[in-house]
């Protein structure tokens, strides 16, 4: 009889320990079950490609090997004004977090991107694959100068 309550006891306590579903009074079923944690992947999951240059007007960006302070300075400005409702320098938010992108993008595709979303959203391949990474979160015309954006890219070099 030992035997019997003891392998009862044995199974209950198994069982007990497996994946546990509550049935709440409103019908819902809630799991107990430990799930593991992904791990906060803070960079895109996006293929870096930085020969790709974009859809746009910009085909060819040099920088010098100084930054120029008074165009970066110009550039933070109109980054603050513009691109931060939607843009962070080291998190995600609506768009990717900006901090070391000419690690991953070429300052073309970049400069590209800015001026003409529109176009690289509907050809340029990256551009779609961050698209469909950020919920489908269309990025809108500026309506920016080159220069402006320009100034802008300049900015991004310092952050």
């Amino acid at each position: 009889m030992k035997k019997v309550l003891l392998m009862l006891a044995m199974g209950a306590f198994i069982a007990s320990c497996g994946d546990k579903k509550e049935k709440k009074e409103d019908g819902f079923e809630v799991s107990r079950t430990k799930t593991e944690e992904k791990a906060a992947d803070k960079s895109e999951g996006v293929p870096v490609d930085l020969s790709n240059k974009g859809v746009g007007p910009i085909k060819n960006v040099e920088f010098a090997d100084e930054i120029d302070q008074e165009m970066a300075a110009s550039g933070e400005a109109q980054f603050n004004a513009i691109c931060v409702a939607c843009h962070q320098i080291e998190q995600r938010m609506i768009g990717p977090a900006m901090k070391g992108v000419y690690k991953r993008r070429s300052p073309e595709w970049v400069m590209n991107m800015i001026l003409n979303p529109d176009g690289m959203l509907k050809e340029d391949p990256i551009a779609k694959a961050l698209l469909k990474e950020y919920n489908n979160a269309i990025m809108l015309n500026q309506n920016l100068t080159e220069e402006q954006a320009r100034e802008i890219a300049e900015y991004l070099r310092t952050i």
